[in-house]
């Protein structure tokens, strides 16, 4: 076996040892109903280790802060959430219905600017504009 092959079997045993490490948590459900008793910098990454009161321990990076995956998880735990922070969550569901209501605004805005646009280019654009509204009204 040459000096590589050695190096690459020697990382690749060193890795999958690392992967069955006792205490190491494999999913988050594994700390349901233990406590983070503390949280471990580790140099050179914004990584933490987490360890908890029964000796297991989590490898986690920072928490999220991208506004879907806060949106997400948010939904997700909304009915714990509710009951810890009620004026928040109410708080929540009033901007986010102002942010819908925007968002259609927007839309119709954005539709009526590129007619207005396009009806000196495009003459039969007045004719199917009446067709459809003809059409809905029927």
């Amino acid at each position: 076996m040459s000096a590589n092959e050695a190096k690459w079997k020697a990382n690749q045993e060193k890795v999958a040892f690392l992967k069955q490490f006792p205490g190491l948590l494999r999913s988050w459900d594994e700390a349901a109903g233990h406590t983070v008793t503390s949280v471990t910098p580790i140099q050179e990454s914004e990584a933490k280790v987490l360890m908890f009161d029964n000796g297991s321990f989590a490898i986690a990076p920072p928490p999220a802060l991208e506004p879907k995956e806060l949106r997400d998880g948010i939904t997700a735990a909304q009915p714990h959430l509710r009951t810890l922070y009620p004026d928040a969550c109410r708080e929540y569901e009033a901007l986010a219905q102002r942010d819908r209501e925007a968002t259609r605004m927007a839309r119709l805005e954005n539709i009526l600017g590129a007619i207005h646009n396009n009806l000196p280019d495009i003459p039969e654009l007045k004719d199917r504009i009446r067709s459809l509204v003809k059409k809905w009204n029927s």
